[in-house]
């Protein structure tokens, strides 16, 4: 007689199910039709209504959060919500035994992201940070790939990602395009630290530098062309412990948006890695460029592979694995306020099919890039706006 076990779908609750949460949602859909997992509750203020919820069934709503993981009886819990939010919500989990999917930046503080990690590890809970991108395949091939001296002595890495945003788009909550509430509650909605995010954390990755420890200097030149509190053109530059530089360029404001990338540079050659394409590009003396796709481990896939193989299946992104990126949301957090770009720096184009208009800042496409190609802030690469910016700043 067969003893084969037949697994239980991991009951998940989702808090955040609207903005970036809808992709979450898609994603428990997509794994609830394998048998993986059961969307067992979502937390909103406002429930979700029948068309939000197509597809799924008996799934409770409530919009206190511990409620809802102890009616639920959830294994695992999606925090996608606010910034100021994640470390709180994820010690409400913690508490209650409940694992944890928790979005990025995992806190809007050093403190706060050691407070959540400490709660979380004195738990005894799995906790995964919602960096996707090192979720892709490409990220050990090519440590692998530099370390084997494919395209020499390692020289740098710089990242480049140029998005472009609409002014609705820091209109949408009240959190967006803040740097702080008015009661002093950190938020650091800043380009480099929420929608380019992952340029910063997949340039570190790639440097094998990702632990609190693994710094030893964060330089940053923050600007903003919108009207928020935020910076939405910024550059970081860092110098690692072991004397590595990784760099990343990330504007809001481009003229002509395009998909985000990290460039390793080395003495005979360079690899591209165009992280939400998986896609790495090879070019080293004496030969052709070689372009490979790789393969991309999902993250709640990891995660309930994670505990149902009595952790046999490590965790992809820990939150040990963000502290080297946690120290730069910490150093953006404690810098001069961001420098507002004159008139003169920026324009005012109309948005897509009649939309929110969008602030466009000339020439910067061309910087960021740059950027990434030299290893050079903005100032560095002769940008107006940007050495008046760090003249005036205190």
């Amino acid at each position: 007689m067969s003893t084969t076990r037949v697994r239980e779908p991991v009951p998940v609750v989702l808090a955040g199910a609207r903005g970036h949460g809808r992709w979450h949602l898609a994603n428990i859909r997509r794994f609830t039709g394998t048998g993986r997992v059961r969307l067992a509750g979502v937390c909103e203020l406002k429930p979700l209504d029948a068309d939000e919820l197509a597809g799924f069934e008996g799934v409770a709503q409530d919009a206190d959060f511990g409620a809802l993981l102890d009616s639920t009886g959830a294994r695992v819990a999606i925090v996608c919500t606010p910034i100021p939010t994640h470390t709180d919500l994820a010690l409400v989990a913690a508490r209650r035994g409940v694992h944890l999917l928790l979005e990025k930046p995992p806190a809007p503080s050093y403190a706060a992201y050691e407070r959540m990690a400490h709660g979380v590890a004195a738990a005894g809970i799995a906790c995964q940070v919602g960096f996707q991108s090192l979720g892709s395949h490409a990220v050990a091939r090519i440590r692998d790939l530099v370390s084997d001296g494919l395209i020499g002595d390692p020289l740098g890495i710089g990242a480049a990602g140029a998005w472009a945003r609409d002014e609705a788009y820091f209109r949408r909550a009240p959190w967006a395009g803040r740097r702080r509430y008015d009661d002093g509650t950190d938020v650091v909605d800043g380009v480099l630290t929420n929608p380019l995010a992952h340029a910063v954390a997949t340039a570190l990755a790639l440097d094998g530098a990702t632990g609190g420890d693994d710094l030893a200097d964060i330089r940053t030149e923050l600007f903003r062309a919108n009207d928020i509190e935020a910076d939405d053109t910024s550059y970081v530059g860092i110098t690692t412990r072991h004397g590595s530089r990784v760099t990343v360029a990330a504007t809001l404001c481009a003229e002509r948006p395009d998909e985000p990338y990290v460039i390793v540079h080395g003495s005979r050659g360079r690899i591209t890695f165009w992280y939400k394409q998986d896609r790495v590009l090879v070019q080293r003396a004496g030969h052709g460029p070689e372009e490979t796709v790789h393969a991309r481990t999902d993250l709640l896939e990891n995660l309930v592979d994670h505990l149902t193989t009595g952790g046999a299946t490590e965790l992809l992104v820990t939150p040990a694995a963000t502290g080297a990126f946690m120290r730069v949301v910490e150093a953006i957090r404690r810098a001069p306020e961001p420098g507002a770009l004159p008139a003169e720096a920026w324009t005012a184009v109309p948005g897509e099919r009649g939309g929110a208009d969008r602030r466009v800042v000339p020439g910067v496409d061309g910087l960021v890039a740059a950027s990434a190609d030299t290893l050079t802030g903005y100032a560095g690469l002769g940008a107006f706006w940007a050495r008046q910016g760090l003249e005036a700043a205190p």
